[in-house]
């Protein structure tokens, strides 16, 4: 999905303090970790992944255990990593590809078909992930999922309590039917920008295919998005977490991930904001970050450890712990701190989940026709 770096800026507070820090963090992650005894330190592994996707102590662990030194570089956004894909000799072994990069890196030829005997933790993972995460690579040849999200409404409870009373806030409805969204206009609203996530979410509320490629569909689509044009206060896809938790908007459509952050957020700066986030009940979109090897890796075999022990799901836990977004390792749910596994944005109900869709958008002319219809959109014309 296309997001931004603070995507993934999802965790404690030990964890944000180091983001902030970013600089030291990087550092942190390159410095060799003392290996255990008869290890020489001559093997390592580059990996390309978000600034945050991984807890810096399971990389050091990794290097505890197997004497192989992790270089983590981070990418601020999926047109960042593509940029650099492309460029090619990129020196990179692992890769944390969101699904629809992920697509078109397969298409490109850039990726190793994996060799799941390498993996033996693979078989830790979730089945109905691993569904979902073939409509982008069919039969999960060449990555494993490491972290999922779910796209849908944030919102701030007070304000919209105010304006909706109890009326459950569980559709898409609030978003779609301007009689509703604009009850919400003074208090303000942020919307993903991002063509590839909203138009999927619109013809699937429309019951059409999610995935559709047909431009009167596309259109029908851009029309219910232009219908809160008026209302919307900003497009923007890095900075709503903040702008809920500091209460400068009620409403975002965006990711749960930022909806956990900015409740997080709210929580740790005591200003009586509480802040929730809803998967609304027509489904919705599922966002699927991937580990994948490159091609040109110039250190497979390493590349293959880093993502097996990545998979063990005692370590997949401690990500989703830091992170706090939801693990493709089914296994490591039970390991993960009750108040992450049991928070519905973070792990749906068996209902939300089941109406979970992945939707490439992996026609040319179609994403061709979506993006200029967005920029439409927006320009209010």
């Amino acid at each position: 999905m296309s997001r931004k770096a603070s995507s993934k800026q999802l965790q404690s507070s030990f964890v944000i303090a180091a983001r902030r820090a970013a600089a030291l963090w990087v550092v942190a992650l390159c410095a060799v970790w003392p290996p255990a005894p008869g290890f020489a330190l001559e093997k390592s592994v580059s990996v390309f992944g978000w600034s945050d996707a991984v807890d810096p102590a399971v990389l050091r662990d990794f290097t505890k255990e197997t004497g192989v030194r992790v270089f983590y570089d981070a990418y601020a956004s999926e047109e960042a990593l593509e940029a650099r894909l492309a460029a090619g000799d990129s020196g990179y072994d692992v890769a944390i590809l969101p699904g629809p990069v992920l697509q078109r890196q397969i298409a490109a030829g850039g990726l190793l078909k994996l060799d799941k005997a390498k993996l033996p933790h693979a078989a830790s993972l979730w089945p109905e992930i691993a569904t979902l995460l073939s409509a982008y690579d069919r039969g999960n040849q060449y990555a494993a999922n490491y972290l999922w999200s779910t796209a849908g409404v944030a919102y701030n409870v007070e304000e919209a309590r105010a304006r909706l009373g109890e009326a459950p806030l569980n559709s898409w409805d609030v978003v779609f039917k301007p009689e509703i969204l604009k009850k919400f206009a003074d208090c303000g609203i942020y919307v993903l920008d991002s063509p590839q996530d909203l138009f999927p979410i619109a013809l699937n509320y429309l019951r059409l295919n999610p995935a559709g490629k047909s431009q009167a569909d596309l259109k029908r689509a851009a029309d219910l998005l232009g219908g809160m044009r008026r209302y919307v206060k900003k497009y923007t896809s890095a900075d709503y977490a903040d702008a809920l938790a500091n209460g400068d908007i009620c409403l975002a459509v965006g990711w749960s991930g930022e909806s956990v952050q900015a409740r997080n957020r709210a929580k740790e700066a005591d200003n009586q904001i509480d802040v929730d986030f809803v998967a609304p009940k027509e489904g919705t979109l599922i966002a699927l970050d991937n580990l994948a090897i490159l091609k040109d890796a110039p250190h497979p075999s390493e590349a293959y450890a880093l993502i097996d022990f990545l998979l063990r799901p005692e370590n997949a836990a401690r990500n989703t712990n830091a992170t706090r977004l939801a693990s493709g390792v089914l296994e490591a749910k039970s390991l993960i701190k009750r108040e992450i596994s049991d928070l519905k944005a973070t792990y749906p109900d068996p209902q939300s989940f089941s109406r979970l869709f992945a939707a490439p958008m992996s026609d040319a002319a179609a994403r061709a026709f979506a993006a200029r219809e967005w920029m439409k959109i927006k320009s209010g014309k």
